[in-house]
């Protein structure tokens, strides 16, 4: 698996070195810094786990059991069913609305976790994004019909 997800971050840094990939004055980061730094640190997590795999340094790469059980797989398909759905869900209520949905399901539902902090989380991390994004970097995300409601914060922080 390190070594499908180290040739998918080469293309990931390949495709996102199409764009600008470093700071941009008075601008900020180009269109590609964030995919191709995270593809690169991704790229170097996958290089560590190969070696202490070569190396047999650590128990799963020493273990001869499936990589995958039944159970392993179903809550796979949960995680990747609901991840093609938050995605697929940005084009139409956009960021803000699918990653307070994914959080809910991923964090209650299958996390079991309180709703309290499923909550939270819900709330805060689109927030802290908005921010991040929108405000400190400049760069506008997706928002689907959701755009209009988001005039009056471009007005108080732009």
């Amino acid at each position: 698996m390190a070594l499908v997800m180290a040739v998918f971050s080469l293309y990931l840094m390949w495709k996102s070195a199409e764009l600008p990939i470093g700071w941009i004055p008075g601008k900020g980061p180009g269109g590609g810094a964030f995919p191709f730094w995270l593809s690169l640190g991704m790229l170097a997590c996958c290089v560590a786990i190969i070696l202490r795999w070569i190396a047999r340094a650590s128990p799963p790469s020493r273990s001869t059991e499936p990589f995958m059980t039944p159970e392993t797989f179903k809550w796979f398909l949960l995680v990747a069913g609901s991840l093609t759905a938050m995605i697929a869900l940005i084009h139409v209520i956009g960021v803000y609305g699918a990653v307070p949905l994914f959080l809910i399901f991923y964090v209650r539902f299958l996390g079991r976790h309180s709703w309290t902090t499923a909550g939270a989380l819900a709330i805060c991390t689109p927030v802290a994004t908005f921010f991040f994004f929108e405000i400190a970097l400049k760069k506008t995300l997706p928002k689907g019909f959701t755009e209009p409601l988001f005039y009056p914060l471009y007005d108080i922080f732009l």
